[in-house]
């Protein structure tokens, strides 16, 4: 497969080529948007480095090298995300954002399509050395319960490897 030819325009990367099409419908990466497919940066990031995709500004390629400080001046958490985004997408989840949660990502189960199935998870992501409140955790958990999804917690240490904790509410 040749690589997707993305372009970023303000905030916004996406792409309207035959590629971007079709690995929307086999692997479900980007959004169709219009006749366009556009990606979130931690999507985006992710196709680059796994070298399916370029990404252009007008008609001048963005080095690999440049993108993440590029995107740090867009979403000042990408540093912590992205690891996260591609831990999840190499083991097999479908990590979407979930910005009008107020949280990192929406997460489909092995498998599941967004919109045929819902989300199984709500990520928050955050640094080990964070100290969580309980008021925050509270927040957190009101969300994932009143989206009707399960509160994932995915903590990324020094070295930038992740931990996650599972929270399900039980009925006793």
């Amino acid at each position: 497969m040749k690589k997707i030819r993305a372009y970023i325009l303000g905030e916004i990367i996406s792409s309207n080529t035959s590629e971007a099409h079709l690995l929307y419908k086999q692997r479900c990466f980007g959004k169709p948007v219009g006749e366009k497919i556009q990606y979130s940066l931690s999507e985006a990031l992710f196709l680059v480095e796994k070298e399916k995709m370029e990404i252009f500004s007008q008609s001048k390629e963005i080095p690999k090298k440049e993108l993440m400080n590029k995107f740090r001046r867009i979403d000042k958490k990408i540093q912590i995300k992205y690891p996260v985004f591609k831990d999840l997408r190499e083991r097999g989840y479908i990590p979407k954002t979930a910005l009008k949660f107020g949280a990192e990502f929406r997460v489909y189960d092995k498998g599941s399509k967004p919109g045929k199935k819902h989300a199984k998870w709500i990520v928050f992501v955050d640094y080990e050395s964070h100290k969580l409140t309980w008021h925050e955790f509270s927040a957190k958990n009101r969300v994932a319960h009143s989206t009707k999804k399960n509160l994932l917690l995915a903590i990324v240490d020094e070295e930038n490897d992740i931990t996650y904790y599972e929270v399900k509410w039980i009925k006793p």
